[in-house]
């Protein structure tokens, strides 16, 4: 793991490392750490990734290789007609030749190469960055999917709690038989909601599974705080941040692999030599010489322009590319911040007053009816209305928390929040 990938994982991690008491009897827990290392060492995403590096290091290695040099043996004057029948006064010439390249092709091929071997590279930090973006939205959900399952394990827990007391108060005439059925009705509507939170979760730990490289959800929950919410820094400071992300740092390397491409072909205009040295053997005289030959193709028809042309778009696109992947980078960073922001203001309204007023008036309505003093219709509305705040506010943390693991993957690092009390 990179230091800057290390950075992410444990600034990522602040926010949901602590370990849950609701769940720490339970076995084999998971916490975002260990997802994330996971999902780093198992996703086949990066292993894909790490096969194109393979594959970049070998056409680098190729670069570098000299052309092989030619062997040729020539007959001459053999197997025809009259004295020259057989061999007997034939000539043998054995050659070597090399091919010498001109014009900067191995230098620009060799450039070239090397080039596409860091965007390979930075291809795959920007993997990594995203993988692990994608494990802790994943953890977050498995987490929140946890809490939801708690919440409405609870509703339904109350509604049943209140059985005894409203048959007790039909048997003295102080509610009316009608109510046991509403009371059933409740009852079993809490019991859907309760089984469809449960199939979310198996869901939600599912996936999490597949992001780690794993083919079922053998572990056991996961342990995090996701109660814990900062107020976001200034844009700015991550749209700053956001300009080292590898999908637009990988652009230094693809430009140069473009550039070295254009030098490679403006350099196939010019003619490469061909050097040859070779031992001649006259069998007529029994004599024998050296011979050396020079060659060059004469770059009369074929310049290479139209590859030029096509090296010199493939540079453009690319300055394009880039152009295109910074303005949707910003717009991704710009809707993550809008979110995490608005995410925290709505926790912090709904802790303010949403949450203490539901629980405050539940409170007041579940014990005035044990005094006879409010209806069970009352009671169940109370109960529904602190319910919904309650899982609206967990939905606002899933919100917080996916949007910061996004800014975190498209920044590249954790996210630094000003000193300042926590909520």
């Amino acid at each position: 793991m990179s230091s800057r990938t290390l950075a992410l994982a444990l600034g990522a991690a602040l926010a949901l490392l602590q370990v849950s008491p609701a769940h720490a009897a339970s076995p084999r827990p998971l916490t975002l750490a260990q997802a994330l290392s996971s999902a780093l060492n198992a996703n086949p995403r990066l292993t894909v990734a790490e096969r194109d590096i393979g594959m970049a290091g070998g056409r680098s290695t190729q670069a570098a290789a000299l052309p092989n040099p030619t062997l040729s043996l020539e007959v001459d004057n053999a197997f025809g007609s009259g004295s020259y029948q057989g061999l007997d006064l034939s000539e043998q010439t054995l050659q070597v030749s090399q091919l010498v390249e001109l014009g900067g092709k191995r230098e620009a091929r060799i450039a070239a190469a090397s080039a596409g071997l860091g965007a390979a590279r930075w291809e795959r930090e920007a993997m990594r960055l995203q993988v692990l973006a994608e494990t802790t939205a994943a953890f977050v959900t498995v987490l929140s999917a946890q809490r939801r399952l708690d919440i409405l394990t609870g509703q339904t827990e109350a509604i049943q709690r209140w059985t005894p007391l409203l048959q007790t108060r039909v048997e003295v005439g102080a509610s009316s038989p009608a109510e046991i059925s509403r009371s059933k009705v409740a009852a079993n509507l809490a019991k859907v909601e309760l089984e469809r939170a449960r199939a979310a979760l198996t869901t939600a730990r599912r996936e999490l599974a597949l992001l780690m490289g794993l083919t079922e959800a053998k572990f056991g929950p996961v342990t995090g705080n996701l109660v814990r919410v900062n107020a976001p820094p200034a844009l700015d400071r991550i749209l700053k941040s956001a300009q080292e992300n590898p999908q637009l740092t990988r652009f230094t390397a693809l430009k140069a692999q473009r550039r070295a491409e254009l030098d490679g072909a403006r350099a196939k205009a010019v003619p490469d030599v061909t050097l040859g040295v070779g031992y001649r053997h006259y069998n007529e005289t029994a004599d024998s010489g050296m011979m050396f030959t020079l060659s060059m193709p004469l770059p009369v028809l074929d310049r290479n322009e139209g590859g030029i042309v096509e090296a010199g778009e493939s540079l453009r696109r690319a300055e394009a590319e880039e152009a295109v992947v910074r303005s949707v980078l910003i717009s991704q960073v710009g809707r993550a911040y809008d979110a995490l922001k608005a995410s925290h203001e709505e926790v912090a309204l709904l802790r303010g007053t949403g949450l203490p007023d539901a629980r405050s008036a539940f409170e007041g309505i579940e014990s005035g009816y044990s005094e006879g003093r409010y209806t069970l219709l009352e009671l169940l509305d109370a109960q529904s209305s602190l319910t919904d705040t309650a899982l609206r506010e967990l939905d606002a943390l899933v919100a917080y928390h996916t949007a910061l693991a996004t800014l975190e993957g498209l920044t590249g690092r954790p996210v630094t929040f000003a000193k300042g009390k926590s909520k």
